[in-house]
């Protein structure tokens, strides 16, 4: 790829002296194309590639009159290449430019969101394997389910991170594509030649037919991409968020010396960062709807796109970028509770251990309907007294009839839910 400075950062992707530049270096690809295939004079490429620069001052000052980006800035060209500048944008359209360099800022805003998953993965690794064994409480519908491992979580959230990565792989390699087929896309002023030339110089791939526009299908699944993304970070902070409430609290968010949560509430400690995450994931979702909208066009091309583009295109790739910075920090400095989540493994007296009784009895020889009102029955004395629910079964000849008392410790037993956690970790390649 040409360029003539790196990008270190998301910010700098979408200015519009990198705009520019992008679109500098579809119109050298070009012309350079067109030069190897003899098109271009070698004196005139030779002042094309020496001279061809920009303004982004200039190029505003020109587009006030021409009121066309595009050609104010191929007039900007023009004044600093002189005479050979009658080559540049030869036989193009301007949406051979336009598309070929959004494609350029994607690729390059992409790479960046894919170097910051990567770091979300690695942490969410790291915090898998510190909770390994750290005991907590499972549930379903908010309401207390079977014991699970805290690890798990993280364990879960960095298996959909590498699919999520996989994705945008994908994504990336889809919208990296260029075109350079003129008005209509049927090549009527240049070879296509050129255009797997100039795409080869751009390390991107020709689309393979397209009109005025490359199809906005790639646009709108990068986005969607991007959206997933979003739904991802969503995940994880809505559990937290879940997590910190007062009446369970078995993981908050960091809370920095001299940090305040309320103008009016000095105790608080609110997480922030993860409604915050919970509320912009909103935002990419509503990107995403909007670049699918923009696939179906009039004829061989309109304009309807565009002015969309202009702000989901940077405003997801900034976003999903920041988001994923924020999400990094979030998870990496977690405050977990581990005795916090054993006392909640606590609350219901023992009622988490209904299924492995119920099918221990049916292991016995019970049908399932007949052990389940069994443990139903003792579940829901134990709800209503608040007694052990060890106690209930204990008390009930029907159940103690088939399992004697020495074999309700394994029943009555937390290490069944940890047993296979390690089978689950190589699974996911995190051992």
């Amino acid at each position: 790829m040409i360029s003539r400075y790196s990008l270190p950062e998301m910010e700098r992707v979408w200015t519009q002296q990198n705009r520019y530049e992008c679109w500098l270096e579809v119109e050298l690809a070009a012309a350079r194309a067109m030069h190897e295939l003899g098109v271009i004079p070698d004196e005139d490429w030779q002042a094309i590639s020496e001279k061809a620069d920009f303004s982004c001052e200039r190029i505003e000052e020109i587009e006030a009159v021409t009121r066309h980006d595009v050609i104010a800035f191929l007039t900007n060209v023009a004044e600093h290449v002189g005479p050979a500048s009658r080559w540049v944008h030869f036989g193009m359209t301007s949406s051979d430019t336009l598309d070929t360099a959004t494609a350029l800022q994607l690729k390059q805003s992409g790479e960046l969101i894919l170097a910051e998953m990567h770091r979300l993965a690695e942490i969410l690794k790291l915090k898998a394997r510190e909770h390994r064994r750290t005991l907590c409480m499972g549930r379903s519908h908010g309401i207390h389910a079977e014991p699970t491992c805290f690890g798990l979580k993280f364990a879960l959230w960095y298996e959909e991170t590498q699919r999520n990565i996989e994705r945008l792989q994908d994504a990336i390699e889809t919208v990296a594509v260029g075109q350079f087929s003129g008005a209509v896309g049927n090549f009527a002023h240049l070879e296509p030649r050129v255009e797997e030339l100039a795409c080869e110089y751009l390390d991107l791939k020709p689309a393979k037919v397209s009109t005025q526009v490359l199809q906005r299908d790639r646009h709108a699944f990068f986005m969607n991409v991007l959206a997933l993304i979003g739904s991802l970070m969503e995940k994880i902070a809505l559990e937290i968020r879940h997590l910190q409430r007062t009446e369970v609290l078995e993981a908050e968010e960091s809370f920095a010396r001299g940090q305040k949560g309320s103008s009016a509430m000095p105790h608080k400690r609110n997480p922030i960062i993860s409604e915050q995450l919970c509320g912009l994931a909103r935002v990419l979702r509503s990107n995403a709807l909007a670049a699918m909208e923009n696939n179906a066009l009039w004829h061989e091309r309109d304009i309807s796109h565009s002015s969309v583009e202009r702000i989901i295109l940077p405003d997801s790739c900034i976003l999903t970028h920041y988001m994923l910075a924020k999400t990094c920090r979030l998870v990496s400095d977690l405050v977990a509770y581990p005795e916090a989540m054993r006392a909640n493994l606590e609350l219901t007296n023992g009622l988490v251990f209904s299924q492995a009784l119920l099918l221990h009895l049916t292991q016995k020889g019970l049908s399932r309907e007949d052990a389940y009102a069994l443990v139903q029955d003792a579940a829901m004395k134990c709800w209503e007294s608040g007694r052990p629910f060890r106690d209930q079964v204990l008390e009930d000849s029907r159940i103690t009839g088939l399992i004697p008392e020495s074999q309700l410790n394994d029943i009555f037993n937390y290490d069944r839910y940890l047993r296979h956690v390690d089978t689950i970790y190589k699974r996911c390649g995190i051992i």
